[in-house]
């Protein structure tokens, strides 16, 4: 699992409308970048609804958004759609970002193993390093907390 300090591995992944968004050209920023399963899944959907409506306050904190899942582009286009999203959702389908932040790897169901997504959340100072680590996210409270953690981290820039 990838920890504080660290270099945050570099990307290019397709957005929602097919554009390649890579952490290079957001070098000066804060970047918030979630990890979740599966479009138009319960938890799934809490989540990126709870993002869209504190995308003003992490405006106003100089942060973007990006969810990040194995789902296509199309996929990613209609969850937008039909949630009304504002926020950037990337498509990782073959997993290789979800590998390097650690995020794909061994989960239980049911007493079953299987390989899947690891809800996770990454903040990403301007400078490109990890700033902090949500490693297993449960979704009840979790957008109003990065939320803290990053007034906390820009409180002391």
């Amino acid at each position: 699992m990838i920890e504080v300090g660290q270099k945050a591995p570099e990307f290019c992944l397709p957005n929602q409308d097919n554009i390649e968004i890579c952490l290079r050209d957001l070098k000066g920023k804060w970047v918030v970048l979630y990890f979740y399963p599966k479009d138009l899944t319960p938890g799934c959907t809490t989540e990126a609804c709870e993002f869209t409506e504190a995308l003003p306050d992490f405006e106003g904190l100089d942060a973007i958004i990006l969810g990040v899942s194995p789902d296509s582009v199309q996929k990613h286009q209609k969850f937008i759609e039909k949630k009304d999203l504002k926020i950037t959702l990337l498509s990782d389908e073959d997993k290789e970002v979800l590998k390097a932040y650690g995020a794909w790897g061994p989960k239980k169901l049911y007493g079953k193993e299987y390989e899947g997504v690891i809800r996770s959340t990454f903040i990403i100072d301007p400078e490109g390093k990890i700033a902090a680590v949500w490693p297993k996210v449960r979704v009840k409270g979790h957008v109003e907390a990065v939320k803290q953690r990053l007034e906390e981290l820009r409180g002391r820039e």
